[in-house]
């Protein structure tokens, strides 16, 4: 006995480097699961008890395995600024950032001054490798931000006003004076889509491979770029809008107003799907968070709202006014206005965002556009007199996923990635404000009102069941006369008439009622009352 017990005792040590990692991950397993287990002592009903059994089980199974995945596949781990006593993060300094990061991040701290083809608006690929920039007077360029090299530069001699990336760094768009084009990486003239008109802002949906644009007459359009179909074209109603965002979430595209309400539309639908009073002035900026839940919104009247858009409630409302704004993969926000940049960040989980950093760039420098590139913490920062990067730690994810953004791809896997994305292309009906409905079953609809005839049929065949179902009593002295039974039969009927006169006679009063209510107060008391 002593034996086994000294083997069992030899069984269960672990190595610490071991014990240290499974005690790492039984942490990650308690951030991965929902919640709790249910209590299944209690119960007593034991086919239920063992279907929540297995439900657990998995649930603990995937916990562990996204614990795992997060150990193993997920090594590095983003960071804050983090202050020291009575410090304060928003007064550290960008020169002091720069005397503390490594060689390859200092690279990422620049500032490109071109005074005269500014301000400059920029776009970055989804894997944030290659930057466009393009200079209100005509300037586009393609930059490879990994090396700092640029790939194509050229002018165009008219008014760029947006430029956005396709499906990856092969095509780009840009809104310029009188038509949006597409260009190649190589500087060549693809296309020009005369049907958008002036375009004031462009987005591209890459999961449905359409290009949306606003133009200076409010009219939206959604262009499908692999077919050249013209999707949708609508009229907004709400006169001229520059500021035009999509949801990263479900696509829809929200527009900002000069009335300061938000519309947000999908292209199969010619109405929009929200309509909502954002500010009491025009809406001046918009942004969405990754995760689509998020929205951030800034107006005229000097405020900054977040809205939770499952329930589209303000969340909270920050004093200032900014005149681009984006969010980060992090969920850091960045506002801007003047020369002035501001970085909000929600380090405490419940969406309650408070100052992060400050930046203030060259005086007279007024900024056009602040824009994340993902998987760095850097803000591109786009102003009149040309574009400057900065650092932000903490504002990308630090791990990419290779199947979605490869920073490193090569030409192959450009390639085949562009096939496949092309295979799993969505259609534009599976645009809409909650993208989980799509395979789900739609819930059974209400019972339609049946029509006259069928009425009348149910009606018929009721009083031929009444009149069948009286049974004739031949045997009763006095009470078996033809009058008597002409009498039952009737009364037979009528009983069976009866729930379908109710029932016809409750919609004539509903809707006679409708009607009167349809009517101005000032002329109901005109209306013919009947007892």
């Amino acid at each position: 006995m002593g034996v086994r017990q000294e083997d069992d005792i030899n069984a269960k040590i672990i190595p610490p480097k071991e014990q240290e990692i499974s005690d790492e991950i039984e942490i990650k397993v308690k951030k991965y699961l929902r919640g709790e287990g249910a209590n299944l002592e209690v119960l007593h009903d034991k086919k239920l008890k063992g279907q929540l059994a297995v439900r657990e089980e998995l649930y603990g199974k995937s916990a562990k395995a996204a614990a795992k995945a997060e150990k193993w596949l997920m090594p590095s781990e983003g960071g804050y600024l983090e202050a020291e006593g009575i410090e304060k993060t928003w007064r550290i300094k960008q020169e002091a950032i720069a005397r503390e990061v490594d060689i390859l991040s200092r690279k990422n701290q620049h500032d490109i001054v071109l005074p005269e083809l500014g301000p400059y608006t920029m776009n970055f690929t989804s894997s944030g490798r290659y930057m466009a920039v393009a200079g209100r007077k005509g300037h586009l360029a393609i930059i490879d931000m990994k090396s700092m090299g640029l790939i194509k530069e050229f002018q165009v001699r008219e008014a760029v006003r947006d430029v956005v990336f396709l499906h990856n760094e092969q095509f780009f768009a840009a809104a310029q004076k009188k038509y949006p084009y597409i260009y190649n990486r190589d500087g060549t003239e693809l296309h020009c889509l005369k049907e958008h008109g002036a375009i004031l802002k462009l987005q591209f949906l890459k999961n449905h491979f359409l290009l949306a644009s606003v133009n200076k007459f409010g009219q939206l359009h959604y262009q499908d770029v692999t077919t050249g179909q013209m999707v949708g074209n609508y009229r907004t109603g709400h006169g001229r809008s520059d500021v035009m965002r999509v949801n990263p979430f479900n696509g829809v595209i929200a527009l900002g107003h000069s009335n300061g309400s938000l519309s947000m539309w999908k292209p199969t639908s010619s109405a929009p799907l929200i309509k909502m009073l954002c500010h009491h002035g025009p809406v001046s900026a918009l942004a969405f968070h990754s995760n689509g839940h998020l929205m951030a919104t800034a107006g005229m009247d000097r405020k900054i709202k977040l809205w939770d858009l499952r329930k589209f409630e303000v969340l909270q409302t920050l004093p200032g006014h900014a005149k681009t704004l984006d969010f980060s993969q992090k969920g850091l926000l960045a506002a801007s206005t003047g020369s002035f940049v501001q970085i909000l960040g929600d380090f405490s989980g419940s969406q309650n965002y408070s100052r992060y950093m400050n930046h203030s760039i060259a005086k007279g420098y007024q900024v056009r556009n602040v824009l994340f590139r993902p998987y760095e913490d850097v803000l591109a920062i786009g102003h009149s007199m040309g574009w400057s990067s900065i650092l932000i730690p903490g504002s990308g994810e630090p791990n990419f996923d290779s199947w979605v953004a490869n920073p490193f791809e090569t030409s192959k896997q450009r390639r085949e990635k562009e096939v496949k994305s092309l295979l799993d292309k969505l259609p534009p009906e599976t645009i809409m404000l909650d993208p989980r409905k799509i395979g789900t079953m739609r819930p059974m609809r209400k019972k339609e009102k049946p029509s006259k005839q069928e009425r009348d049929a149910e009606m018929e065949a009721a009083v031929a069941d009444a009149k069948n179902s009286i049974t004739r009593k031949k045997k009763t002295k006095g009470r078996n006369k033809p009058s008597k039974r002409s009498k039952k039969v009737q009364e037979a009927v009528e009983r069976a008439k009866r729930p379908f006169l109710e029932e016809e006679l409750s919609q004539k009063k509903k809707q006679k009622i409708s009607e009167q209510s349809e009517l101005p107060k000032s002329l109901q008391r005109f209306v013919r009352k009947t007892a």
